[in-house]
């Protein structure tokens, strides 16, 4: 394996010069030799401009082959910091003075907040023009000094690249990558996909993640293969780019294969067409009935990976054909260690849950600064992911929630993935995600979010029941909403925390403090149904048109109705009506109306 990405490009440059490697729309492709002379010049620009191999510089560019070939230029000659073009001047002032960035590149003419910003702040700012007249790629990085400098690149343990954590629950940790990690990760996944040169990437990921960046780009250049740099998923735009660039491959998150998937009725040629021999999806799990329908749609097989940044990436993944897939599993180590551990630390055996656990070569060393976090997430060498799982006997790994996302209702741990797959099966869902809103009692509720299918109709009512006819009570969602958008992250993956803030569902829900007018049982059904109501929420008296949540219930204690009803009663009642009308007299006419029917 190369020592640093500089020395892997020289190398690729020598061994394959005229190889393309970088592919832009309407563009002639960049070789490997001219990728490498790119890397080359810039690194003398920018030790021109006073930025040394240690010096860290924050790349603001839109997706597409520029912002992959500055990337890779500002990576081996110093430590290069890929922000989201999106962020606005709050965020990007947090990042910058976090990254004690030295420099800023960003698209010249651009109108982003961060000149504002790396200005107030005495930051260089660097503007990047892209060179049409040159092959895709190539750019212009005007440089006023007097003179070029020598360029020095770094080694193995110099840091490459800094990500940040999401930041979701917490500050946003910065993770170092060592070229060591990143060039370690590369090899791994090429390994796995058995990447060749002949293999093209169409990347659709966005390059200021580490999906996109090493995923896609550096796994792709590390085994002398090419990359169709796409400005960013656009899904009317998809099958075009499948036709003009004809990849071998694509990887992206479960949310970006769905709206592919939504497109692909009216693409019949181009995936007649196409010349993909395996899709990849990483970074949240896919549910099985997607990747089922992709493998249907695109008839080659849909390779399932788990990764973090923290990792530099992949740390797990299925194999290809004639290698065993297991569905529900992101399958198994790729060049590192993969183990199961509970809270003390220690490890578990195959079958048992716990926390993932890694160690290896493209793991991160620490978060920078940042003692409190690596004192909570390592442990005898091994990172603690986040992530809930368990490894099988054939050390398959399946991953069964983020620990910061499982729903604690009442002392009962809900996986919300469980629920996301379950309301996919659902003929008119596109997409589904589920997660916890606050409860007054309860502590946690579940709640979800839908898309439906274009075209397709379905009310939040029929969705929650047909979950009720495959989930325990307590996973039914208490709240279902229907949207035309789940607000995504700027990966385009699905967030769960923090979601019920952001669809006005944070404040614990609250019984209405007006009752209704009291009306006493008028028959022998709802007099029964009266007493049941006061022994199980221990009220004195219970009226006719009694709301039973407004009276103390909850969904723990309606399940204990629920199940004395049918006992009692045999009146099969589900806990999603119960919710819609939760009434003595509603309940009354339930019952009468099923004894009429038998």
């Amino acid at each position: 394996m190369h020592s640093s990405l500089f020395e892997l490009l020289a190398w690729q440059a020598g061994q394959s010069p005229g190889a393309e490697a970088i592919l832009g729309l309407g563009r002639a492709p960049l070789t490997y030799r001219e990728l490498a002379d790119l890397v080359l010049l810039t690194a003398r620009r920018l030790r021109a401009a006073g930025i040394g191999p240690s010096d860290r510089v924050a790349l603001v560019l839109p997706n597409g082959p520029e912002m992959a070939t500055s990337f890779l230029a500002v990576a081996a000659a110093a430590s290069s910091a890929p922000l989201n073009p999106a962020y606005r001047a709050e965020e990007f002032d947090f990042y910058l003075s976090d990254l004690k960035a030295k420099a800023v590149i960003v698209a010249r003419g651009s109108d982003s907040p961060v000149r504002q910003v790396a200005a107030a702040r005495g930051i260089r700012l660097l503007e990047l023009a892209p060179d049409a007249a040159r092959p895709a790629g190539w750019f212009d990085l005007p440089i006023e000094a007097p003179r070029f400098a020598e360029a020095d690149f770094p080694g193995a343990s110099d840091i490459a690249l800094l990500l940040h954590t999401s930041g979701t629950t917490s500050r946003p940790k910065l993770v170092p990558l060592s070229h060591r990690n990143l060039l370690a990760s590369a090899d791994n996944i090429g390994r796995t996909l058995r990447l060749a040169p002949q293999d093209r990437c169409l990347n659709v990921m966005p390059l200021f993640h580490i999906h996109g960046l090493v995923g896609v780009l550096l796994a792709s250049l590390a085994a002398g293969a090419s990359v169709a740099c796409a400005p960013g998923f656009q899904a009317p735009r998809f099958f075009a780019w499948l036709d003009e660039f004809a990849p071998t491959w694509y990887s992206a998150v479960p949310s970006i294969h769905q709206a592919i998937l939504e497109r692909a009725p009216q693409s019949t040629e181009s995936l007649r067409r196409s010349r993909l021999r395996f899709i990849r999806s990483s970074s949240s799990a896919l549910a099985p009935r997607v990747l089922a329908q992709l493998e249907e749609v695109f008839g080659v097989p849909v390779i399932e990976a788990y990764g973090m940044t923290e990792a530099s990436h992949q740390m797990a993944s299925n194999p290809l054909p004639p290698g065993i897939r297991k569905p529900g599993s992101v399958g198994r180590a790729t060049g590192i260690e993969i183990a199961v551990a509970d809270e003390e630390g220690r490890l578990l055996g195959p079958g048992e849950a716990g926390e993932v656990v890694i160690r290896g070569p493209s793991v991160m060393s620490g978060y920078e600064n940042n003692p409190e976090a690596n004192a909570k997430a390592f442990f005898d060498g091994w990172f603690r992911t986040g992530d809930q799982g368990y490894l099988d006997g054939d050390g398959y790994l399946f991953l069964t929630g983020r620990i910061k996302e499982i729903i604690n209702r009442g002392g009962e741990k809900i996986s919300p993935r469980e629920i996301d797959e379950v309301l996919l099966e659902h003929p008119a869902v596109a997409q589904a995600v589920a997660f916890a809103m606050p409860d007054e009692k309860l502590g946690e509720e579940v709640a979800a979010a839908v898309v439906l299918r274009s075209g397709a109709q379905a009310t939040d009512l029929e969705l929650r029941e047909f979950a009720a006819r495959r989930l325990v009570d307590f996973k039914v969602p208490r709240r279902l909403l229907i949207l035309d958008e789940i607000p995504k992250g700027p990966t385009g993956k699905l967030q769960r925390i923090g979601l019920a803030a952001r669809l006005g569902l944070s404040q614990p829900e609250r019984s209405p403090a007006k009752p209704r007018a009291f009306r006493a049982p008028q028959n022998e059904i709802e007099e029964k149904l009266c007493r049941m109501w006061q022994e199980i929420l221990g009220v004195g008296s219970v009226g006719a048109e009694d709301d039973f949540f407004r009276l103390g219930g909850d969904s723990i204690l309606a399940a204990q109705f629920l199940k004395r009803l049918r006992e009692e009663t045999g009146c099969e009642l589900s806990m999603v009506r119960f919710f819609e009308e939760p009434t003595v007299s509603a309940v009354a006419r339930r019952i009468t109306a099923e004894a009429s029917a038998n």
